[in-house]
């Protein structure tokens, strides 16, 4: 990819987190997911590394590789024109110069900008040291300066998703992360497992940086949160689990009722995308 449209494309992504309207952001997980949420109007689309590692048949929780991981995400940002933005998970090393070189890979493979997570995968210490983080993120900054690409960091911390600590403190400990990630050079934060509205709202005036939440089935409805002020909603591994809850279904219909039927109520025709694909190719 041209590094002077890649640029471009960072820089409208950026653009999308400043309202007036929330961004809601769609995670693919293959070339044929990003091509259909293309389709269907999304001006941008992030991957989901729990939905790449299953595909692959890995574990969600960086047990896939960075090179597999963004093998994938290089595909899925050559099949469509909208700019992607990739979960890289921890950022595949524990050291500032290992995000420098993931971030290099990142904008190599075409991804525009990246979540960054603060689990550390150690029970004792659940996560990473602040300062590291930190530091981190500030070397992930650095580096995609230096490449000329304005990449749209999105620095996650995962104290309410992973229920970490007292619950009394979860809201004053989250806050100071996001803020110390957003002063370090993140462009968005995120805390995913947040689901209570005044909460949220709470931390959207707290962090002073545009706020992304995990949609998920007990979320506040959209409006709701586009009223408070969140600026990102996306869908983490939704989309492909719902995929996968079809090919459930049509499974056990196929042994329990010798059945195909439920296979191709909202199928996308076969037609469709095999003209995505050669648009794609062509």
């Amino acid at each position: 990819m041209d590094i002077r449209e890649q640029a471009k494309k960072a820089a409208r992504f950026r653009e999308l987190h400043r309202g007036p309207k929330l961004l809601l952001l769609p995670n693919a997980w293959d070339v044929a997911s990003a091509r259909i949420l293309e389709e269907a109007g999304h001006p941008a689309i992030a991957t989901t590394s729990a939905g790449i590692a299953y595909s692959l048949g890995y574990a969600d929780g960086q047990n896939i590789s960075r090179d597999e991981m963004l093998s994938m995400v290089a595909r899925i940002a050559r099949a469509v024109r909208v700019p992607v933005t990739a979960d890289l998970e921890a950022g595949y090393g524990t050291t500032p110069q290992a995000m420098a070189e993931t971030v290099t890979a990142a904008i190599e493979a075409g991804a525009i900008g990246m979540n960054l997570e603060d689990l550390s995968g150690d029970d004792e210490q659940p996560l990473v040291d602040l300062q590291l983080q930190i530091e981190k993120i500030e070397a992930i900054r650095e580096t995609a300066t230096a490449r000329g690409v304005p990449f749209v960091l999105n620095a996650r911390t995962d104290i309410f998703l992973a229920a970490i600590g007292p619950e009394t403190t979860r809201f004053e400990r989250t806050v100071e992360r996001l803020r110390a990630y957003a002063k370090a050079g993140a462009d968005c934060v995120f805390a995913p497992g947040l689901t209570d509205l005044e909460t949220i709202a709470r931390l959207v005036k707290a962090v002073e940086a545009p706020l992304n939440i995990l949609a998920l089935a007990n979320c506040p409805p959209i409006a709701e949160l586009e009223r408070i002020g969140v600026a990102r909603v996306s869908t983490g591994s939704g989309i492909m689990r719902a995929a996968m809850g079809v090919v459930e279904r049509v499974a056990r219909e196929m042994i329990a009722e010798r059945s195909c039927e439920s296979m191709f109520a909202g199928a996308t025709p076969y037609i469709d995308l095999k003209r995505m694909m050669t648009e794609r190719n062509s």
